[in-house]
Order: C-alpha cells, then sequence, then structure tokens
C-alpha cells in the first residue's frame, strides 16, 4: 500500500499554525483575593513537623512566599484526644511545636487544624510504619549518556508492606536540599518493590568529600497523589499538546466558614541515613 500526501494540504496546515503568530498571556491564577495555601508534616521525628501557611500566588508571580503569622495551629491525636500546638517562627517562617520534643508514634492517626480568622482548616492522615532501610553505597562512575562522571549512591533495603506503600525521598548535598522539579523523588508499588532490595540508584553524580543526606518519607495516599500532580504541573511546559495548568488536589477541608484552601498534609515516618563520599570505603 502506498501512501499519499497531499502537499497543499500540509501548506495550509502550515500556514495556519505558524503564519500569523500573537503572544498571548492566559489569565492562569488570577483571582481576586489570594487563596491560603498549606504544606504540613508531622513525623515521629521532631525537627521535621512543621507546618507553613500562606497565601497562593499567581503562576506568573515571581515574588517570595507570604506567610501568615498570626493563625492558630494544632495537631491532634484521633485515637487520645492529645493536642500538640504550633506557635508561628520568624526565623523559618512556618509554625513549629511549642513543644519539640513531642511527636507522632507509629500507628496512630492524627489531625491537623487551622484557625484563622472566620476559618477552620483540617485534615488527617495516620503515622504508618516505615520501611526498612538497610545501607547506603556508592561507586565513581564514568560519564554516561545524560550522566556526567562522579560518585554514584545507591540505596538498599527491604519494604515488606502490601498496601500504602506511597514513598518519597529527599536528598541533601553538603546542607543543600535538592528541590528543583526533577528532585521529587516519588516511587510506589506499580511496578513492584524488589528494585528497592537491589539498589534504587539516586540520579546525581557526587564529588569526593560530599556530604549527603537521604530522607526516606511513607506517605498516606491522598499526600502522595498531591506530590505527583504537583510534579505534573512543574513539568507542564505550557506547549500547544499540554493540559492547561491547574491546582493539585488538595487533602485539606474546609471546615468552618467558606472559600477555599490549597497545598496537603503529610502523616509520615522519616527515616534518615548520612555519608561523606570517599574514594575507597569498606
Amino acid at each position: 500500500m502506498k501512501l499519499s500526501i497531499n502537499y497543499s494540504v500540509l501548506t495550509l496546515v502550515a500556514i495556519l499554525l505558524f503564519g500569523c503568530q500573537e503572544e498571548v498571556t492566559l489569565p492562569l491564577g488570577e483571582k481576586d483575593a489570594p487563596v491560603p495555601i498549606v504544606e504540613g508534616y508531622w513525623t515521629d521525628q521532631g525537627p521535621y513537623n512543621e507546618v507553613k501557611f500562606g497565601f497562593s500566588q499567581d503562576y506568573y508571580d515571581t515574588t517570595g512566599f507570604v506567610p501568615i503569622t498570626d493563625a492558630s495551629i494544632e495537631i491532634v491525636s484521633l485515637s487520645t484526644g492529645q493536642s500538640f500546638p504550633f506557635i508561628y517562627v520568624n526565623g523559618t517562617k512556618s509554625y513549629k511545636p511549642v513543644n519539640p520534643n513531642r511527636t507522632g508514634k507509629i500507628g496512630e492517626s492524627y489531625a491537623l487544624k487551622i484557625n484563622w480568622k472566620d476559618q477552620e482548616y483540617i485534615a488527617q492522615g495516620e503515622l504508618l510504619a516505615p520501611p526498612i532501610l538497610d545501607s547506603l553505597t556508592w561507586k565513581f562512575e564514568e560519564e554516561r549518556p545524560f550522566r556526567d562522571a562522579g560518585y554514584y549512591v545507591k540505596v538498599y533495603g527491604k519494604i515488606p508492606f502490601v498496601e500504602n506503600n506511597n514513598y518519597r525521598i529527599r536528598v541533601i548535598e553538603n546542607d543543600t536540599l535538592k528541590n528543583q522539579r526533577e528532585d521529587y523523588l516519588l516511587f510506589d508499588d506499580t511496578f513492584g518493590l524488589r528494585f528497592f532490595e537491589q539498589g534504587l540508584e539516586l540520579g546525581y553524580g557526587f564529588k569526593e568529600n560530599d556530604r549527603v543526606r537521604l530522607e526516606l518519607f511513607r506517605l498516606n495516599q491522598d499526600a502522595f497523589d498531591y506530590l505527583n500532580q504537583l510534579v505534573n504541573l512543574l513539568f507542564n511546559d505550557g506547549g500547544l499538546f499540554s493540559p492547561p495548568p491547574q491546582n493539585p488536589t488538595s487533602n485539606i477541608q474546609v471546615s468552618k466558614g467558606g472559600g477555599e484552601v490549597l497545598g496537603y498534609f503529610a502523616v509520615t515516618p522519616v527515616l534518615v541515613r548520612t555519608l561523606v563520599i570517599q574514594e575507597k570505603y569498606d
């Protein structure tokens, strides 16, 4: 069978697509008033417990984070009713526990409650058991396609769970969190989890004497879904075939008052491992 191409039609399409170009700025995220946005973490490790509460920004806005400083925030245990109050800290522009030594317990469920003006926002999650993180190894690799030469770290562990397998890895290099769009290392059990036992390679080429800290989180499904949607949004190039940008689905609800709220609340265990890259290791 021969394929017949009508070049006059192709030329017409090309003219329609490229013959008349006009720069258009879409009114993305433009609202009459900014929307409250939350990023909250409640864990079994004190330093990670934090709630950032502020205002959303327009899609094209390049200004810095604008915090809300006069809210009343607490975490409540759903089994015991115990309350963990938070207080705003200027240095971090976030809310921290009044008592940093009080943390979440594995197997318990917790609710985040935020009261601000006439509004109340609430979210909840279960502090799941962590997986097993055995060891970290590193090896120098020569330059490969799409990868620079450097020391590449592998993470070895075991995930014994048959459900709720939603994970995030954060990598801190020399006290700097890798936080670009390609640095959201998320994985689940869609394609199995044996690769974790065989060694999960981090996609960074480190240098000798680099200090590397790895943080592993086990997330509830709604928080994991939020981060997945966020990554898709960050990789949206706004091209002809890209979907219109839209906010990820929040797991935080408005329980009092009107309007809406954006962001997410994560209840999660944290596993931390630190290493210093050396040329030789045992």
